[in-house]
């Protein structure tokens, strides 16, 4: 019963290619071979500055939404204090009572040195449980959430380039089953951390125009496996290995441009021949991935997802950003325009993204993303 109740939950987030149906998802047609996790809430983009930008959002100047995106990228915030919120109806396409909430917040503890926290909410709205008859069980509200606090400092440092390393601890909880009536299903608990480095060069010149470099790389959720029943049945984390890139140009006083390239790599075992999962404990599994996917070194091409986006700023204060999330056919199929606008004043920065599948039917077409930072920074300056 529990297996079912999680598989239903994967397939309702989208994250495993509907658009290839359930019975190839289920191991049918085992040339597709998607790599399934637990929480996969965690890899939801949140903040719409992003998500706008095709999802790429690694290695884009620093902000309060760095304890998702790379928390080395926190001690290069040019401001002492700030936080954001986000705000995502999820699949409302399918349903009116998912979403995901993103707060996050932190401080500069010196020039050099940061510190961040931050709070990722999914709820899955209501959920009706049946027997094997179909005949309704109970009622369920299930529930999954991350609490995340991070550390970044600068290592090294000088009027143009710098480069830094985070460090983020992270605790899960997720509650897959709240109201089932079940004497094995429980809520699942455990604990992770992200691993961060990012560099930014500010003395470059393209094409005779001043610009920025800046690249990041993180492995995140990297952590204890979880379970929903007893211990020797555990899923894992989806831990994450992101190479990033983005290089800003200004073309003068009031335009500048930016471009951005995120490559994923899931540090997950592969499914197998017959698309079952392999039975490994977490440091093999992560670093096995790299070469154990059955078909060989194509196959480990196919689990690259590459995200690239792009953002106007004029007079940083109004921005348009474009972008494109793409995953192999093969591996989960996610495939999606994004477009998304931006707005500065005084304090408050407003983002919006909208979501366009490439594909038809896809549960996340048209999927909104609403984001509100606010810099406090200038509060102690009397302005």
């Amino acid at each position: 019963m529990l297996k079912k109740i999680l598989l239903s939950v994967f397939l309702l987030i989208g994250f495993i290619g509907f658009v290839h149906g359930q019975s190839q998802i289920l191991g049918q047609d085992t040339t597709r071979r998607p790599i399934i996790t637990a929480v996969p809430f965690l890899t939801i983009a949140p903040d719409a500055r992003a998500a706008g930008m095709g999802d790429a959002g690694g290695a884009l100047s620093a902000d309060a939404n760095a304890t998702y995106w790379n928390a080395a990228k926190l001690a290069f915030i040019e401001t002492n204090v700030g936080g954001s919120l986000s705000f995502t109806p999820w699949l409302a396409k399918l349903v009116d009572d998912m979403y995901v909430f993103y707060g996050s917040g932190y401080k500069k503890l010196s020039d050099t040195e940061a510190i961040g926290a931050s709070l990722r909410y999914f709820d899955l709205g209501d959920i009706t449980f049946t027997d094997s008859q179909g005949n309704v069980d109970s009622e369920g509200k299930p529930k999954e959430f991350s609490l995340d606090l991070s550390y970044s400092r600068i290592l090294s440092k000088t009027s143009t380039k710098g480069f830094g390393m985070g460090v983020t601890g992270r605790f899960i909880h997720s509650n897959l089953t709240s109201g089932l009536v079940s004497t094995t299903a429980k809520p699942g608990n455990t604990a992770a951390v992200d691993l961060g480095a990012f560099y930014e060069n500010k003395g470059l010149l393209v094409g005779g125009l001043a610009s920025t470099l800046r690249m990041g790389a993180q492995i995140s959720n990297v952590g204890i496996k979880i379970s929903y029943s007893d211990a020797n049945s555990k899923d894992f984390l989806p831990t994450n290995l992101r190479l990033s890139s983005a290089l800003t140009t200004e073309i003068d006083g009031f335009n500048k441009f930016t471009v951005s390239l995120d490559v994923n790599k899931l540090m997950v075992p592969s499914p197998d021949e017959n698309n079952q999962s392999p039975d490994k404990t977490l440091i093999p599994g992560m670093f096995g991935s790299f070469s154990d996917a059955p078909d060989g070194f194509s196959e480990e091409l196919q689990e690259l997802v590459i995200a690239v986006g792009a953002e106007y700023w004029y007079n940083d204060i109004f921005a348009i950003r474009a972008g494109y999330f793409n995953e192999h056919e093969l591996k989960g199929a996610r495939k999606y325009f994004t477009a998304g606008v931006g707005f500065k004043y005084t304090k408050f920065a407003f983002d919006f993204a909208y979501l366009i599948a490439a594909k038809q039917n896809n549960p996340l077409e048209n999927t909104l993303r609403f984001t509100l930072m606010v810099n406090v920074d200038s509060l102690k300056e009397g302005e």
